[in-house]
């Protein structure tokens, strides 16, 4: 017996790669489905009034497979998201059915979308010191930058901000 009606969920969502609801005692009888897709993770929230939050994929930074003892009584588990997304720092995937098809499911579609954009943990890890991407005067006065003083990051970070062949 299928959660969601994935057909339903590729007309509104396109390509579904997995779709789950959260379960109590190994039941799906919640108002809460998770979509993933190859671009991003939906979870979707409600009955009558829907509240709708999306993850850009390659945005996700770290996740973890968490299994508590009642939850691997009835096969389920949970998956904590850590991602760049400024609303949704960190996600949990509550109680979903096949945790680690899911898990391994999640693991290889953030591999495939960094791969495509070319981008590395790293990249995003780096981005956190500018509070989201916005350079802000205080944070270059941090790293003994002060107005007029800088040239370019190099200035600030030195030779370890650069790939070995000079790229960022």
């Amino acid at each position: 017996m299928q959660d969601v009606n994935i057909v339903k969920l590729k007309e509104i969502y396109g390509d579904v790669l997995w779709a789950g609801k959260k379960r109590r005692l190994g039941l799906p009888i919640s108002l809460t489905t998770y979509i993933l897709t190859s671009k991003k993770l939906f979870t979707k929230v409600g009955f009558f009034n829907i509240r709708e939050d999306n993850i850009d994929i390659y945005k996700i930074t770290d996740y973890s497979l968490l299994l508590s003892f009642g939850q691997r009584i009835f096969k389920c588990g949970t998956i904590k998201i850590n991602s760049r997304d400024t609303d949704t720092p960190e996600k949990l995937l509550v109680s979903v059915k096949e945790p680690r098809f899911v898990y391994n499911t999640l693991q290889e579609t953030v591999e495939n979308e960094r791969s495509k954009y070319a981008v590395r943990g790293r990249d995003m890890f780096g981005a956190a010191r500018w509070h989201g991407g916005d350079l802000h005067d205080h944070d270059l006065h941090d790293h003994g930058v002060h107005d007029g003083d800088l040239h370019d990051a190099h200035d600030v970070y030195g030779d370890d901000m650069y790939d070995t062949d000079g790229t960022r």
